[in-house]
């Protein structure tokens, strides 16, 4: 994509938000959306929703931000930044996720991509049931795209999901939230040598794989690089089916070279920068 293509008419480049948590170690969370942003050429804006003390290893405390200041972040951020997209990740609480959606819902000509951080893939619950039930009553139903992965498909629908049932969860949670969604995960049906992933754009449920990497360095903040890169498509006018095509390339270049950052721990790599056409 060049330049041209990412610039409006009055000379403005387009920014992409993220609303998430900070890992301290760099692999997940703002940081990696950040990265992704930048691989794509664009500025990236933040708002905090939580801190987290972690490495690859293990979460070792979190300290989540006061409503009021997420929501002092959002404002100040959309008073000034030519936001075209954004996405969320961890969000904390019920009272963060209450006032992320309100002012959301005040852009709607901000693509917005909501990664319902719920439930590890682990299985390991990562929100409330409160901050549960506010993303999925008063976030999902704001987005442009829904990321979830298995579990948290099974979350969201309120029944067992299999691997094998991501297709029809995908066009389930389309119907349900009114927006394209993304099942993560199908690749567990297969015979480990692919990464399917399942999304319905409201119309008909496209099949995206591609080859799993073998004995990756790292692997850490996949979900959250997905969701962002998604976004900076989206934010340079991609339309939605190749913006996902695209993310998950990206996201897959990156596994492939992701490399050592100390003893035993790895960071995805940032492929060469991109502007993809559409």
């Amino acid at each position: 994509m060049s330049g041209g293509r990412a610039r409006s008419a009055n000379g403005i480049r387009p920014c992409a938000l993220t609303i998430a948590g900070s890992d301290s170690g760099g692999n997940a969370g703002v940081q990696a959306d950040l990265r992704a942003f930048h691989a794509y050429g664009l500025h990236g804006c933040t708002v905090l929703a939580a801190l987290t003390a972690q490495n690859p290893r293990a979460v070792a405390a979190v300290h989540a931000v006061p409503p009021d200041f997420v929501e002092a972040q959002l404002k100040a951020v959309f008073a000034m930044y030519a936001v075209k997209a954004l996405k969320t990740g961890m969000l904390g609480s019920a009272a963060v996720v209450e006032i992320v959606a309100r002012e959301l819902s005040r852009r709607r000509g901000v693509k917005k991509v909501i990664d319902p951080v719920m439930v590890a893939t682990s299985g390991a619950k990562l929100a409330t049931a409160a901050a549960a039930a506010a993303i999925k009553d008063r976030l999902l139903p704001l987005a442009d795209l829904i990321t979830p992965n298995i579990p948290e498909t099974a979350a969201l629908l309120g029944r067992d999901v299999r691997a094998c049932d991501a297709p029809d969860a995908a066009r389930e949670l389309a119907r349900e939230f009114g927006c394209a969604a993304l099942v993560k995960g199908g690749h567990a049906l297969e015979d480990a040598c692919e990464a399917a992933d399942y999304l319905c754009d409201g119309r008909r449920v496209h099949r995206m794989a591609l080859p799993v990497v073998p004995s990756p360095v790292s692997t850490h903040g996949t979900g959250c690089t997905l969701a962002a890169a998604i976004a900076a498509n989206l934010a340079l006018g991609v339309p939605l089916v190749r913006a996902v095509k695209n993310a998950k390339e990206y996201v897959y270049e990156a596994i492939k070279i992701s490399y050592h950052v100390g003893k035993d721990c790895g960071v995805l790599g940032m492929p060469e920068r991109r502007r993809e056409d559409g």
